[in-house]
């Protein structure tokens, strides 16, 4: 079989693409980032929410989104084991930075982050959303179908973790003069902030915008997949 001849619009696939993909990645962390030393969104209000979404919110969605995916395109079980992967990585990298960047503040302070329910709730999450997508979705290529399942998935996933964020993640408020705000302290403030209006809008919008738009993106991009033959097949 004679292989594809090099054509120019190669170039663009295999460096052009990818490298706007990084600068791209590379902006959101560094510029959009309310945390970052060159945020150009600010850190309070409407824009602070939107560069929130665009940095945290994106990367959470990649973590889910790509059990989601396979969920839909494939089925229940490749969309779980996704899941346990990418949650699992997010969790152990989630729960490592924690646990130093807490410590940081003060040498003889000490919380396993590795043991914090909210953090391991992410694996969790990613193993149930792509199960949970694969399961309703059935194989179905219709759009209505692998709309339905992401938006359930993504908004089931986005509550469980909203709960745990809310109830059992770590709460040492008060340990430490130097300590910042435990987990739970921030959880909870996300519901009392009033930056975007009335309590709670704050809260719902950092919480399942993010989920929302997981839940609509990426049938639309499984949908446009399986127009050129890129879903799993079985033999």
């Amino acid at each position: 079989m004679e292989t594809e001849k090099f054509k120019l619009i190669d170039i663009a696939y295999g460096v052009v693409i990818p490298l706007l993909l990084v600068l791209l990645i590379f902006f959101f962390g560094i510029y959009l980032n309310p945390n970052g030393t060159h945020h150009i969104l600010g850190t309070t209000g409407a824009t602070g929410t939107i560069g929130i979404i665009l940095t945290q919110g994106f990367a959470q969605m990649i973590v889910l989104g790509v059990p989601l995916a396979l969920g839909l395109l494939w089925n229940k079980w490749a969309g779980g084991a996704a899941g346990f992967i990418t949650g699992g990585m997010y969790y152990i990298a989630s729960a490592g930075l924690y646990t130093g960047y807490y410590g940081s503040y003060d040498s003889s302070f000490y919380h396993n982050f590795f043991g914090d329910m909210s953090v391991l709730a992410w694996l969790v999450n990613g193993v149930i959303i792509g199960y949970m997508a694969g399961a309703l979705n059935n194989k179905s290529t219709n759009f209505k179908r692998m709309l339905g399942a992401g938006l359930t998935a993504a908004i089931i996933t986005a509550v469980i973790q909203v709960f745990m964020n809310y109830n059992f993640s770590l709460d040492f408020a008060g340990s430490s003069s130097m300590m910042p705000y435990s987990p739970q302290a921030m959880a909870h403030g996300l519901w009392t902030d009033t930056s975007l209006g009335a309590a709670g809008v704050y809260g719902f919008v950092i919480s399942f915008v993010p989920s929302i738009a997981l839940g609509v993106i990426v049938p639309v991009i499984a949908k446009v997949m399986t127009w050129y033959g890129l879903q799993p097949t079985r033999h």
